[in-house]
């Protein structure tokens, strides 16, 4: 079989369509390969959200050249291809720059890929158009295989698209305006994945809970609705989904995470700031006060739920005082877990344009300071694990003999080490220390022995003041 590498950067929704690539390039005998070196067509799934990513493109497409031209100098042909949102921001631009690239794709046209490569082979090509077609009707089923060696925990996309038009965001220009897959569509999809060993999916997309596909009844379902059917498929036994935006979170969606036991007690909400200025500013439709009020009515209804968010330092004309009230709201909230980065200007987005930009060594030193606090509370939310006992999806295998690693519902890592479980069990987990990234416990009714484990022999490694403990 020829042999394709693909390798995707940036976010939930990129890895799943590198995986639906996957899945249409298989149908066109391509294996795929971990490694670059040997293979026949190297795709690179790209990410525009901030310029960092964008040069890191460009920088992989170096190494990549030289690796084509050195297996055409031992007579293998490969091809380049760049898909995903820097190829739908930068079109013909990316072969402008790197010659060795072939096919630039965007990410709403990749199911196309087969008729793509063939024009790739008489001449170089570019297609970013934003079709009116719905290309997830077009994409091949994954084979039972495929899904098997992908692991018991995937992401189905159910929208794309934004129509918010946050002054910063380049999405509503590289992925286009929101639409929803059919009901249908979506369930078929999940109902294999079911059948073929998934337990746990993550619904995504760009504004997830925007979703309006259409249901069985000819209606419009929005994403609660959503839930309650996918909670019906047996063999799905955790639910979550990502990404949400505060004005789209309803009443139903709430009403889930009491009503539904899949619905994981886990919700990432970006805020993004916590200044009312920089939040106009921003056009995120939304201001501080009401974003806490959302977050009370989601914690009456969730008591134990996790929240996480979306942070940006430095956005234009951002104080001191505005800083400080971001600071504020993660103090108050309590986040157990975010993203937080300096603000990157992208092209053609109206923030791009604003002439109080901040400047980089401050951005810097805010950036370091929101980093300690978030870090601070998830420290305190994973300390607050220990003497628990949790339900653990054991999903992969660990670093150390007979240790195997899950998540909590709170979507914490754990390791535990065991002899009589395997990959695909929800065992009840007791936890007893927090590292620095990982819970590490043993199955409810074990004896509490010493772990084999050399770090968990450590006694600075149970000491929850030591930070340093690799996990």
């Amino acid at each position: 079989m020829k042999k394709v590498h693909i390798k995707s950067f940036g976010c939930q929704m990129n890895v799943y369509d590198g995986q639906r690539m996957a899945d249409i390039l298989g149908e066109q005998g391509f294996e795929e390969t971990p490694t670059p070196e040997g293979a026949d067509l190297i795709l690179l799934n790209t990410c525009h959200i901030r310029d960092r990513a964008v040069q890191k493109v460009y920088t992989e497409l170096g190494k990549l050249r030289d690796i084509k031209t050195a297996q055409k100098a031992q007579g293998q042909d490969t091809r380049i291809v760049v898909a995903g949102c820097v190829a739908q921001a930068e079109g013909a631009e990316i072969q402008r720059r790197q010659p060795a690239v072939d096919l630039v794709v965007g990410p709403q046209a990749y199911h196309r890929l087969p008729e793509l490569l063939e024009q790739a082979q008489r001449r170089r090509t570019v297609d970013t158009d934003l079709p009116i077609d719905d290309k997830f009707g077009h994409l091949p089923a994954p084979k039972p295989a495929a899904i098997r060696a992908r692991g018991i925990s995937a992401f189905v996309t159910v929208q794309e698209g934004c129509d918010k038009f946050c002054a910063f965001c380049v999405v509503p220009y590289t992925r286009g305006a929101e639409f929803s897959r059919p009901v249908a569509q979506i369930m078929a999809e999940i109902e294999r994945l079911a059948a073929s060993g998934v337990q746990d999916v993550t619904l995504i997309g760009q504004n997830v809970n925007a979703y309006h596909g259409e249901g069985s009844d000819g209606r419009a379902w929005g994403l609660a609705r959503l839930m309650h059917r996918v909670a019906e498929v047996q063999g799905i036994h955790r639910i979550r989904y990502s990404t949400s935006h505060p004005n789209d979170m309803d009443d139903d969606l709430i009403a889930a995470h009491r009503d539904l036991p899949q619905v994981m007690p886990f919700l990432h909400l970006p805020v993004q700031a916590g200044s009312d200025r920089i939040l106009l500013a921003m056009n995120r439709k939304h201001t501080a006060d009401q974003y806490r009020r959302l977050i009370e009515r989601v914690r009456q209804a969730r008591p134990d739920i996790a929240l996480s968010s979306d942070f940006i330092v430095g956005f234009p004309g951002e104080s001191d005082a505005d800083f400080e009230e971001t600071i504020a709201l993660v103090d108050e909230i309590g986040f157990a877990s975010s993203y937080s980065f300096k603000y990157s200007p992208r092209p053609g987005t109206p923030a791009a344009d604003l002439r109080e930009q901040v400047p980089a060594a401050l951005m810097d030193e805010r950036l370091q300071r929101l980093q300690a606090r978030i870090e601070h509370h998830r420290q305190a939310f994973n300390h607050a694990m220990v003497g628990r006992t949790v339900e653990v999806l054991l999903e992969r295998a660990g670093r150390h003999p007979r240790q195997l690693a899950g998540k909590t519902p709170y979507l914490q890592a754990v390791q535990i080490e065991t002899e009589t479980n395997q990959i695909g069990d929800r065992v009840q987990v007791v936890i007893e220390r927090a590292g620095s990234n990982s819970l590490f416990g043993r199955k409810a009714g074990e004896p509490d022995t010493p772990s084999q484990n050399p770090a968990m022999l450590d006694p600075a490694a149970r000491d929850p003041a030591n930070k340093d403990l690799a996990a």
